[in-house]
């Protein structure tokens, strides 16, 4: 969990030192990037490609690439920071939604975290003097298509092999970016090739690695560690970037990783 967490950071980083390049962009690096490990293994193990909830395969490609691109141009806006801990937000979006369409109970105590971290999120708005509203929009909406997505992939189940879910993610965004960066296409130069590139190598690897660490142990045991990758970036924010947090806005991040890892705790039990 903690190679995730770097390799996301990773990512993160470079999404904000490369954000001039345009959402699209970014995008059709990121997919590109990641195509080449997940078409090899999907090849290699003799996997059918297509897979067989193919409706749902495509939703949910469509979610994660609306999700990624309004996180990467938040980044124009947002202490980079500010815009990974409010896009975690996701898991209580992806709650709410399951409710409504599949049928999931919500445990009491659960909705008094789900307002913790409410209050965090107005409390990182509200103290934080670098949070653009445009970017703190673009950013929420990425946590409420990213919850989405958690709803899609809770729906297809089993019923497909996680490297090909993944696959049809990457294919759609390579896509969408694809169409995207023709409107709006930005040359690298010399070593920015290969920084683009690695978004997807880091964004591959970041999934890889956490995938691994809950196979390897009990959510509830390592969960917490997920969200190290928010201090991780936050910290590597304030020396690259010269990003600053009030102490009020770091309280407000606080509150909103606890109220999310209770509600994964509370929700396992």
């Amino acid at each position: 969990m903690l190679l995730s967490a770097v390799c996301f950071t990773a990512m993160n980083l470079l999404v904000k030192y490369l954000a001039h390049f345009g959402g699209g962009q970014l995008v059709l690096f990121r997919a590109f990037g990641s195509l080449f490990f997940t078409m090899s293994y999907l090849l290699w193990h003799k996997i059918p490609i297509l897979g067989n909830q193919r409706s749902l395969l495509v939703f949910r490609g469509f979610a994660g690439v609306t999700s990624m691109g309004l996180f990467f141009m938040s980044v124009n806006y947002l202490p980079i920071g500010s815009a990974v801990s409010l896009r975690y937000l996701s898991p209580i979006f992806a709650t709410i939604l399951a409710v409504f369409f599949l049928k999931e109970r919500v445990k009491s105590i659960q909705w008094l975290f789900f307002i913790m971290a409410f209050v965090g999120v107005l409390m990182i708005k509200g103290f934080d003097p670098d949070m653009n509203s445009f970017g703190f929009l673009l950013i929420i909406g990425s946590a409420i298509f990213s919850g989405v997505v958690y709803v899609l992939i809770n729906k297809i189940g089993h019923g497909d092999h996680p490297v090909v879910i993944v696959n049809y993610f990457m294919w759609i965004s390579l896509l969408v970016g694809g169409v995207l960066s023709i409107f709006k296409w930005t040359t690298p130069l010399g070593v920015e090739w290969l920084l683009l590139l690695s978004l997807g190598v880091f964004g591959y690897f970041g999934q890889l690695f956490m995938t691994k660490a809950f196979q390897s142990q009990a959510t509830n045991k390592i969960v917490s560690l997920k969200y190290i990758e928010v201090i991780f970036t936050m910290i590597a924010g304030v020396f690259w970037f010269s990003d600053t947090y009030p102490i009020l806005s770091l309280v407000g991040t606080l509150l909103v990783i606890t109220g999310l890892i209770l509600n994964i705790w509370y929700r396992k039990k």
